[in-house]
């Protein structure tokens, strides 16, 4: 579940106020990650800390610190001031997503495997096909939020990371 940069640029130069500057994710029904998995999360949290573009639909202002967790078939979006007093939750049904986590992470076990022992060329077209996945997966997020928060194409990337992560069950 690599992340990496490319693809489209912001589509609008966030402000101070219009990002997020904390995210945790509900770890507690994950049992144990491989460090593989660790380290993408790790990624991709320390990545949108360092750049995103976060807006809340509404008379909001931040920065803001988002929790993600899934409950029921939900994803969960606590968003919260950096006092953490509450913003309000956002909730996405799951079950359009799913078709494209389980492919994406069919590609990325793939992709794993492959690099222990493959041509450059056959690691090459599967990870062109695992970034194909993962911007399909951005893409679908930004879809889904929106109405509901505003994000860039960079800042999609990172948070579907993020909702993979949550999906890995030990």
């Amino acid at each position: 579940m690599a992340e990496e940069s490319g693809g489209e640029a912001a589509d609008k130069a966030p402000g101070p106020s219009q990002k997020l500057t904390d995210i945790t994710l509900d770890d507690s029904s994950v049992v144990r990650r491989s460090p593989e998995v660790e380290h993408e999360r790790a990624v991709a949290i320390y990545d949108l800390l360092e750049e995103n573009s976060f807006f809340p639909v509404g008379d909001f202002s931040g920065p803001y610190h988002l929790h993600l967790s899934i409950a029921e078939n939900r994803l969960l979006w606590d968003i919260r001031t950096e006092q953490q007093d509450s913003l309000g939750v956002v909730t996405l049904p799951l079950t359009p997503f799913r078709r494209v986590i389980k492919d994406y992470f069919t590609v990325c076990e793939t992709y794993y495997d492959a690099i222990k022992t493959a041509s450059p060329a056959k690691i090459e077209s599967i990870d062109m096909g695992r970034r194909g996945l993962h911007n399909d997966g951005s893409e679908l997020l930004r879809e889904r939020l929106e109405g509901k928060i505003e994000i860039d194409f960079q800042t999609a990337r990172r948070l579907f990371t993020l909702i993979c992560v949550l999906h890995i069950r030990g």
